[in-house]
Protein backbone atom coordinates (compact mmCIF):
# COMPACT_ATOMS: atom_id res chain seq x y z
CA UNK A 1 0.00 0.00 0.00
CA UNK A 2 1.04 3.23 -1.47
CA UNK A 3 1.66 6.27 1.69
CA UNK A 4 -0.45 8.91 1.84
CA UNK A 5 1.18 12.02 0.79
CA UNK A 6 1.61 14.17 4.00
CA UNK A 7 1.59 18.00 4.03
CA UNK A 8 -0.36 20.60 5.88
CA UNK A 9 -3.16 23.73 5.46
CA UNK A 10 0.05 25.84 5.62
CA UNK A 11 1.80 24.37 2.76
CA UNK A 12 -1.75 24.87 0.65
CA UNK A 13 -2.12 28.52 1.84
CA UNK A 14 1.46 28.76 0.71
CA UNK A 15 0.77 26.88 -2.73
CA UNK A 16 -2.35 29.58 -3.24
CA UNK A 17 0.14 32.86 -2.17
CA UNK A 18 2.95 31.93 -4.78
CA UNK A 19 0.09 31.18 -7.49
CA UNK A 20 -1.55 34.72 -6.52
CA UNK A 21 0.95 36.24 -6.66
CA UNK A 22 3.52 34.87 -9.04
CA UNK A 23 6.81 35.00 -6.79
CA UNK A 24 7.84 33.55 -4.20
CA UNK A 25 9.42 36.92 -2.83
CA UNK A 26 5.89 38.33 -2.90
CA UNK A 27 4.15 35.43 -1.36
CA UNK A 28 6.54 35.89 1.85
CA UNK A 29 5.75 39.61 2.30
CA UNK A 30 2.00 38.23 1.96
CA UNK A 31 2.63 35.80 4.55
CA UNK A 32 5.26 37.90 6.88
CA UNK A 33 7.30 35.22 6.40
CA UNK A 34 10.96 34.73 4.63
CA UNK A 35 11.55 33.72 1.03
CA UNK A 36 13.43 30.90 1.66
CA UNK A 37 10.73 29.03 3.95
CA UNK A 38 8.31 29.99 1.14
CA UNK A 39 10.62 28.20 -1.65
CA UNK A 40 11.19 25.51 0.92
CA UNK A 41 7.75 24.54 1.51
CA UNK A 42 6.62 24.80 -2.25
CA UNK A 43 9.45 22.00 -3.17
CA UNK A 44 8.44 20.00 0.23
CA UNK A 45 4.56 20.19 -1.15
CA UNK A 46 5.70 19.29 -4.61
CA UNK A 47 7.43 16.19 -3.47
CA UNK A 48 4.98 15.03 -0.96
CA UNK A 49 2.49 15.53 -4.30
CA UNK A 50 4.82 14.10 -6.55
CA UNK A 51 3.61 16.72 -9.51
CA UNK A 52 5.28 19.31 -9.99
CA UNK A 53 3.58 23.06 -9.54
CA UNK A 54 5.32 25.69 -10.54
CA UNK A 55 7.78 26.22 -13.75
CA UNK A 56 10.22 28.94 -12.29
CA UNK A 57 11.21 31.61 -14.93
CA UNK A 58 13.16 34.63 -14.81
CA UNK A 59 10.08 36.76 -14.02
CA UNK A 60 8.37 34.71 -11.71
CA UNK A 61 6.41 31.89 -10.69
CA UNK A 62 3.94 30.21 -13.54
CA UNK A 63 1.64 27.35 -12.39
CA UNK A 64 1.39 24.34 -14.64
CA UNK A 65 -1.07 22.44 -16.06
CA UNK A 66 -1.57 20.10 -12.94
CA UNK A 67 -1.52 22.79 -10.43
CA UNK A 68 -3.80 24.88 -12.19
CA UNK A 69 -6.21 21.85 -11.82
CA UNK A 70 -5.67 21.76 -8.38
CA UNK A 71 -5.91 25.55 -7.54
CA UNK A 72 -9.80 25.54 -7.37
CA UNK A 73 -9.73 22.22 -4.45
CA UNK A 74 -6.80 24.33 -2.23
CA UNK A 75 -9.34 27.70 -2.81
CA UNK A 76 -12.39 25.40 -1.53
CA UNK A 77 -9.97 23.65 1.46
CA UNK A 78 -9.09 28.02 2.12
CA UNK A 79 -12.79 28.91 2.29
CA UNK A 80 -13.26 26.00 4.59
CA UNK A 81 -10.82 26.75 6.88
CA UNK A 82 -11.48 30.32 7.32
CA UNK A 83 -15.69 29.62 7.78
CA UNK A 84 -13.85 27.15 10.52
CA UNK A 85 -12.09 29.19 12.00
CA UNK A 86 -14.43 31.96 11.99
CA UNK A 87 -17.09 29.11 14.00
CA UNK A 88 -14.73 28.87 16.50
CA UNK A 89 -13.75 32.32 17.24
CA UNK A 90 -17.87 32.70 17.79
CA UNK A 91 -18.08 29.47 19.81
CA UNK A 92 -15.25 30.71 22.34
CA UNK A 93 -17.14 33.58 22.89
CA UNK A 94 -19.98 31.38 24.24
CA UNK A 95 -17.09 29.54 26.75
CA UNK A 96 -18.28 31.30 29.57
CA UNK A 97 -20.96 31.04 32.76
CA UNK A 98 -21.97 28.02 35.07
CA UNK A 99 -22.69 24.34 35.20
CA UNK A 100 -23.60 22.81 37.91
CA UNK A 101 -22.36 19.22 37.53
CA UNK A 102 -23.86 16.50 39.67
CA UNK A 103 -22.24 13.18 40.87
CA UNK A 104 -22.41 10.31 43.03
CA UNK A 105 -19.59 11.30 46.18
CA UNK A 106 -17.31 8.79 44.70
CA UNK A 107 -17.36 9.65 41.27
CA UNK A 108 -16.79 13.29 42.14
CA UNK A 109 -13.99 12.67 44.52
CA UNK A 110 -12.30 10.60 42.74
CA UNK A 111 -13.02 11.52 38.89
CA UNK A 112 -14.32 14.60 38.75
CA UNK A 113 -11.67 16.21 41.04
CA UNK A 114 -8.38 15.21 39.25
CA UNK A 115 -10.41 15.88 35.58
CA UNK A 116 -11.89 19.59 36.25
CA UNK A 117 -8.28 20.49 36.86
CA UNK A 118 -7.43 20.67 33.19
CA UNK A 119 -10.90 21.55 31.96
CA UNK A 120 -10.60 24.75 34.09
CA UNK A 121 -7.09 25.31 32.54
CA UNK A 122 -8.68 24.80 28.93
CA UNK A 123 -12.26 27.12 29.96
CA UNK A 124 -10.94 29.59 32.69
CA UNK A 125 -14.36 31.28 32.15
CA UNK A 126 -16.29 28.39 32.84
CA UNK A 127 -17.19 27.78 36.24
CA UNK A 128 -18.06 23.81 37.80
CA UNK A 129 -20.35 24.08 40.37
CA UNK A 130 -19.82 20.11 41.72
CA UNK A 131 -23.12 18.36 43.38
CA UNK A 132 -21.40 15.45 44.93
CA UNK A 133 -24.88 13.43 45.79
CA UNK A 134 -25.90 10.01 45.55
CA UNK A 135 -29.99 11.20 44.65
CA UNK A 136 -30.01 11.63 41.08
CA UNK A 137 -31.04 15.04 40.93
CA UNK A 138 -33.85 16.04 38.25
CA UNK A 139 -32.37 17.85 35.65
CA UNK A 140 -35.24 18.79 33.68
CA UNK A 141 -36.72 20.82 36.82
CA UNK A 142 -33.68 22.49 36.95
CA UNK A 143 -32.14 20.73 40.20
CA UNK A 144 -28.83 20.64 38.02
CA UNK A 145 -27.54 21.14 34.62
CA UNK A 146 -25.69 17.72 33.93
CA UNK A 147 -25.07 14.50 35.92
CA UNK A 148 -22.89 11.50 35.83
CA UNK A 149 -25.00 8.68 37.54
CA UNK A 150 -24.13 4.74 37.57
CA UNK A 151 -26.92 2.38 36.82
CA UNK A 152 -28.11 -1.04 36.00
CA UNK A 153 -30.86 0.89 33.93
CA UNK A 154 -30.99 3.87 31.27
CA UNK A 155 -32.33 7.18 32.14
CA UNK A 156 -36.10 7.53 31.24
CA UNK A 157 -37.21 10.74 32.31
CA UNK A 158 -38.18 13.94 29.63
CA UNK A 159 -36.19 16.74 29.15
CA UNK A 160 -32.76 14.73 29.16
CA UNK A 161 -30.46 13.22 26.52
CA UNK A 162 -28.08 10.81 27.91
CA UNK A 163 -24.91 9.22 26.37
CA UNK A 164 -23.47 5.58 27.85
CA UNK A 165 -20.03 5.95 28.85
CA UNK A 166 -18.51 2.82 29.76
CA UNK A 167 -19.69 -0.23 31.96
CA UNK A 168 -19.03 -0.30 35.95
CA UNK A 169 -16.92 -3.56 36.94
CA UNK A 170 -16.67 -3.91 40.57
CA UNK A 171 -15.08 -5.97 43.03
CA UNK A 172 -14.32 -6.87 46.50
CA UNK A 173 -11.30 -4.99 48.02
CA UNK A 174 -9.27 -4.67 51.38
CA UNK A 175 -5.74 -3.05 52.27
CA UNK A 176 -2.73 -5.24 52.89
CA UNK A 177 -2.37 -4.51 56.31
CA UNK A 178 -5.78 -6.99 56.45
CA UNK A 179 -4.93 -8.95 54.00
CA UNK A 180 -1.47 -9.83 56.10
CA UNK A 181 -3.76 -10.63 59.20
CA UNK A 182 -6.27 -11.59 58.10
CA UNK A 183 -6.15 -13.38 54.55
CA UNK A 184 -7.87 -12.14 51.10
CA UNK A 185 -11.22 -13.66 50.37
CA UNK A 186 -11.00 -15.32 46.93
CA UNK A 187 -15.12 -16.27 46.70
CA UNK A 188 -18.16 -14.65 47.82
CA UNK A 189 -18.91 -17.26 49.86
CA UNK A 190 -15.56 -16.81 51.57
CA UNK A 191 -17.14 -13.62 52.38
CA UNK A 192 -18.90 -15.12 55.81
CA UNK A 193 -15.50 -15.58 57.10
CA UNK A 194 -14.16 -11.82 57.17
CA UNK A 195 -14.96 -8.66 58.85
CA UNK A 196 -17.37 -6.72 56.13
CA UNK A 197 -17.62 -3.04 56.04
CA UNK A 198 -21.61 -2.14 55.24
CA UNK A 199 -22.88 0.94 53.41
CA UNK A 200 -26.02 2.61 54.96
CA UNK A 201 -28.43 5.18 54.07
CA UNK A 202 -28.84 5.55 49.64
CA UNK A 203 -25.87 3.42 49.66
CA UNK A 204 -27.17 0.37 51.09
CA UNK A 205 -29.76 -0.22 47.83
CA UNK A 206 -26.56 0.47 45.48
CA UNK A 207 -26.48 -2.55 43.48
CA UNK A 208 -22.92 -3.50 44.47
CA UNK A 209 -23.52 -3.15 48.43
CA UNK A 210 -26.88 -5.04 48.28
CA UNK A 211 -25.24 -7.65 46.62
CA UNK A 212 -22.48 -7.81 49.25
CA UNK A 213 -25.28 -7.90 51.98
CA UNK A 214 -27.14 -10.28 50.24
CA UNK A 215 -23.32 -12.25 49.61
CA UNK A 216 -22.15 -12.75 52.70
CA UNK A 217 -25.19 -12.79 55.44
CA UNK A 218 -22.66 -14.77 57.93
CA UNK A 219 -19.67 -12.30 57.66
CA UNK A 220 -18.70 -10.05 60.68
CA UNK A 221 -19.82 -6.04 60.60
CA UNK A 222 -18.39 -3.83 62.85
CA UNK A 223 -18.33 -0.53 60.61
CA UNK A 224 -20.91 0.58 58.78
CA UNK A 225 -20.83 3.84 56.29
CA UNK A 226 -23.34 6.31 54.55
CA UNK A 227 -20.42 7.54 52.72
CA UNK A 228 -18.75 6.47 50.31
CA UNK A 229 -15.13 8.04 50.58
CA UNK A 230 -15.94 6.74 53.91
CA UNK A 231 -15.88 3.54 53.20
CA UNK A 232 -13.05 3.94 50.93
CA UNK A 233 -11.39 5.21 54.07
CA UNK A 234 -12.36 2.57 56.11
CA UNK A 235 -10.82 -0.39 53.98
CA UNK A 236 -7.31 1.43 53.91
CA UNK A 237 -7.91 1.52 57.47
CA UNK A 238 -7.93 -1.95 57.80
CA UNK A 239 -11.57 -2.17 58.83
CA UNK A 240 -12.46 -5.07 56.92
CA UNK A 241 -13.49 -5.78 53.35
CA UNK A 242 -15.81 -4.19 51.27
CA UNK A 243 -16.78 -3.55 47.22
CA UNK A 244 -15.50 -1.14 45.21
CA UNK A 245 -16.13 0.30 41.43
CA UNK A 246 -12.43 -1.08 39.46
CA UNK A 247 -12.16 2.37 37.95
CA UNK A 248 -11.98 3.98 41.40
CA UNK A 249 -9.83 1.17 43.65
CA UNK A 250 -7.73 -0.66 40.90
CA UNK A 251 -4.65 1.97 40.75
CA UNK A 252 -5.02 2.65 43.99
CA UNK A 253 -1.57 1.05 45.76
CA UNK A 254 -3.28 0.65 49.51
CA UNK A 255 -6.08 -1.47 47.76
CA UNK A 256 -6.11 -5.29 47.20
CA UNK A 257 -8.72 -6.84 44.94
CA UNK A 258 -9.99 -10.07 46.22
CA UNK A 259 -12.06 -11.16 44.02
CA UNK A 260 -14.17 -9.61 41.14
CA UNK A 261 -18.50 -9.43 41.32
CA UNK A 262 -20.23 -10.92 38.92
CA UNK A 263 -21.84 -8.71 36.58
CA UNK A 264 -24.59 -6.42 37.36
CA UNK A 265 -25.46 -5.11 34.37
CA UNK A 266 -24.17 -1.37 35.85
CA UNK A 267 -23.00 1.15 33.81
CA UNK A 268 -22.18 5.33 34.05
CA UNK A 269 -24.50 7.39 31.98
CA UNK A 270 -23.70 11.23 31.03
CA UNK A 271 -27.20 12.85 31.33
CA UNK A 272 -27.59 16.95 29.76
CA UNK A 273 -30.38 18.68 30.31
CA UNK A 274 -32.22 18.61 26.78
CA UNK A 275 -32.78 22.70 27.09
CA UNK A 276 -29.60 23.53 27.69
CA UNK A 277 -27.29 21.05 25.75
CA UNK A 278 -26.28 22.88 22.74
CA UNK A 279 -25.03 25.77 24.97
CA UNK A 280 -21.15 25.84 23.57
CA UNK A 281 -20.06 25.56 27.64
CA UNK A 282 -22.37 22.51 27.89
CA UNK A 283 -21.11 21.01 24.95
CA UNK A 284 -17.55 21.82 25.63
CA UNK A 285 -17.75 20.20 29.43
CA UNK A 286 -19.72 16.69 27.31
CA UNK A 287 -16.99 16.40 25.10
CA UNK A 288 -14.30 16.84 28.04
CA UNK A 289 -15.99 14.04 30.07
CA UNK A 290 -16.64 11.62 26.73
CA UNK A 291 -12.97 11.94 25.64
CA UNK A 292 -11.70 11.00 29.17
CA UNK A 293 -14.56 8.45 29.82
CA UNK A 294 -12.99 6.36 26.41
CA UNK A 295 -9.64 5.46 28.54
CA UNK A 296 -10.33 6.21 32.11
CA UNK A 297 -13.63 4.35 33.54
CA UNK A 298 -12.35 1.09 33.16
CA UNK A 299 -10.38 -0.41 36.12
CA UNK A 300 -7.43 -2.27 36.03
CA UNK A 301 -7.80 -5.09 38.32
CA UNK A 302 -5.01 -4.92 40.85
CA UNK A 303 -4.64 -9.04 42.84
CA UNK A 304 -2.32 -9.55 45.69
Amino acid sequence: MQNEPMYEWGDLRIFLAVARQGSTVAAARTLGVNQTTVARRIAALEAALGVRLFDRRQDGYRLTEAAAALRGQAERIELEVETLTRLVAQQSRGLEGSIRLTAPEGVAYFILTPWLGEFMDLYPDIRIEVIATERFLDLARGEADMAIRSSSTAPTETGIVFRRLAPQPCAVYCSQAYAARHGIPKTAAALNEHVVIGADGALEKKGPFAWLAAAAPRATVRHVCSSFVNIVAAIKAGHGVSTLPRLIAANDPELVECFELPDLGRHFFLITSEALKDLPRMRALHDFIVARAAYMLEGTPRRA
